[in-house]
């Protein structure tokens, strides 16, 4: 690891780069801020990322945020690849910060393995622009109403109950909370909302868009009775409606969503809820390195808080995956039973568990 430059050194290596130094040390920088500039501009954060081996989960990645996968590890690039942040801790910064993460060196060799990656291509996924609204000084209050509530028949109905597999019970419950609103081009808005119910942001997701409102703030998704005391943390709001869905919204549930990040109102809003008489602290984040991350760190805080905690896990990737896959194996065995039994007769009842069985 390259050892500390200590403020001489900085001071030094600030002049060299400013040009107005000389040497050794500006022999190594060879370069003026300008063209520190302009590596900046010619060298995205994947490009780093992907010689030191990770991938792009396009399945968790947006147009404005890419998501990086190295094992447990997670990085998520951000402005155009010029920025960066781990969402399981506070480091981000631009590719400077990142190359000095990723490869223990100090500035200097940072600087020349940055250049020696300008023209590299990355592997991001090419994302189709999807048209949204400009919302220059409106609030988000003020956006949030403006959109309509789904209903049945609406773009934003038909894809959480037909391409999603979301009952109408739980929407409906959704919808009386004012969890829910019609996106742009059927996509869904779902609030994120502050212990006193004022919507703070929104995750929106669609058949071909996903992201995070802009300007908003990631606190929690919440469905069910606010004096819930079995609190579900999930990672998507389509997760906590599937999950509900599994438990046919279990009484004293809250079923609740992080938005896939954990930000300090993230942690603040989960330690209040944890804090209360009786509180059980339910991991249900997803099948999956992220999901065990999440999962410790909310076993953590259940620690802290004084709480109990459990972990349950869906029998799929996540829970709305599973979800569609239990809606396909009930719908190929109604199909089954209408071939072997003659007409007239009505189907059996769904008999399916509880997810796994492992409900606390």
């Amino acid at each position: 690891m390259q050892p500390p430059l200590g403020a001489a050194g900085v001071d030094l290596l600030r002049k060299c780069v400013d040009g107005t130094g000389s040497g050794r040390w500006r022999g190594r920088v060879g370069m003026k801020r300008e063209k520190i500039r302009e590596l900046k501009e010619k060298v995205n954060c994947g490009a780093l990322l992907e010689r030191a081996g990770f991938a792009v989960d396009v399945k968790e990645s947006t147009r404005r945020a890419v998501k990086f996968r190295r094992g447990g590890e997670i990085v998520i690039v951000t402005h155009e690849g010029k920025g960066w942040f781990d969402p399981l801790s506070d480091d981000k910064g631009d590719i400077f910060a990142l190359v000095r993460r990723l490869d223990h060196i100090g500035f200097v060799e940072g600087v020349e393995s940055i250049a020696s990656l300008v023209g590299f291509q990355t592997s991001d996924p090419v994302w189709k622009k999807a048209p949204r609204e400009r919302h220059a000084a409106t609030s988000l209050a003020d956006r949030w109403s403006a959109r309509r509530v789904p209903w049945r028949g609406s773009a934003t109905w038909r894809y959480l109950s037909g391409a999603r597999f979301l009952p109408v019970s739980v929407l409906r419950m959704a919808i009386t909370n004012n969890q829910l609103r019609e996106g742009p081009y059927g996509s869904m808005w779902a609030a994120h909302t502050d212990e006193a119910g004022d919507v703070c942001g929104w995750e929106e997701r669609g058949p071909e868009w996903r992201g995070f409102s802009t300007g908003g703030s990631k606190t929690l998704f919440r469905l069910g009775p606010r004096d819930g005391v079995r609190l579900c943390v999930t990672e998507a709001a389509i997760d906590a409606m599937s999950l509900a869905a599994f438990e046919s919204l279990r009484d004293g549930s809250q079923y609740l969503s992080t938005g896939g990040g954990w930000s300090p109102l993230t942690d603040a809003a989960l330690r209040t809820l944890a804090s209360r008489p009786g509180v059980t602290l339910v991991a249900a984040t997803d099948a999956n390195d992220q999901g065990e991350t999440f999962a410790e760190r909310l076993r953590v805080l259940a620690d802290s808080a004084g709480c109990a905690w459990q972990r349950l896990r869906p029998m799929a990737d996540d829970w709305n995956e599973a979800l569609q896959e239990k809606a396909k194996m009930e719908k190929e065995r109604r199909e089954e039973w209408k071939k072997a039994r003659p007409a007239g007769y009505a189907p059996p009842a769904s008999r399916e568990a509880s997810p796994g069985g492992a409900g606390p």
